[in-house]
């Protein structure tokens, strides 16, 4: 009886040893793997892949950011010279313009006459006369019988007509002056408007000007091509 008791608890010491020795075997390996992840080193291949994306990414921006700028360098020089260009064609008088300013009507005298010529007609001097007081006066643009005036603009008499811009012209001669319709009345209050009073009630041609309220307009000019002159190249 002895012999069996003794048996038992042998039995059951194995038992309890067997099940302590699998036990620590347990908690060794959960402990080492929690270690593991623990450890620096551990997330090192995921940390360096992030990192090369990360430096991937700083590149394509920076690249970016280079493209963006070149594209707005060149907009900005498009639209530079755009406007050089608008400024260009305003000063060359290539573009139609309106708004305030004065309208002067020239005319032939319709009195008997001894001669068709003389003071009894507008003469070319006329018109050439007036439009340098107007410029003097603070016009922006001048037109004579629809015709702008630039600086390629040519006025001379061809005997029965004055010839403009290439173009034949007969009276009556309407000049509109855009500009501060004051100044340009001030301007006209000189010696060659009242000379062409003077004309008007001898001879009886036409001086007439207008001042009107609403806007005037003048055409734009025509741009002038050069078929003979090219620039000097230098050396």
């Amino acid at each position: 009886m002895q012999i069996k008791k003794n048996g038992a608890l042998g039995l059951i010491t194995l038992g309890m040893l067997i099940i302590g020795i699998f036990t620590l075997i347990i908690i060794k390996v959960y402990y080492k793997a929690n270690q593991d992840s623990l450890r620096p080193d551990a997330n090192l291949p995921s940390l360096l892949q992030l990192e090369l994306e990360n430096e991937q990414l700083a590149k394509e921006n920076e690249k970016l950011w280079s493209e963006l700028s070149r594209v707005q360098a060149g907009q900005s020089a498009a639209a530079l010279a755009s406007q050089q260009m608008d400024e260009a064609n305003m000063n060359a008088g290539l573009v139609k313009l309106s708004g305030p300013g004065i309208r002067i009507i020239l005319d032939d005298s319709s009195l008997d006459r001894n001669t068709e010529y003389g003071n009894y007609v507008i003469h070319e001097e006329y018109l050439r006369n007036l439009i340098n007081i107007l410029w003097n006066g603070g016009a922006e643009a001048i037109a004579v019988n629809n015709q702008r005036i630039t600086t390629h603009t040519e006025i001379f008499c061809s005997g029965a007509y004055i010839q403009i811009n290439g173009t034949r012209q007969m009276p009556p001669y309407t000049i509109v002056a855009i500009g501060e319709q004051n100044h340009l009345k001030s301007a006209l209050q000189f010696y060659f408007w009242d000379k062409l009073g003077e004309f008007q009630q001898q001879y009886g041609i036409t001086r007439k000007l207008e001042t009107p309220k609403e806007p005037l307009t003048v055409p734009a000019g025509k741009q002038v091509e050069f078929r003979y002159a090219e620039p000097v190249k230098e050396g």
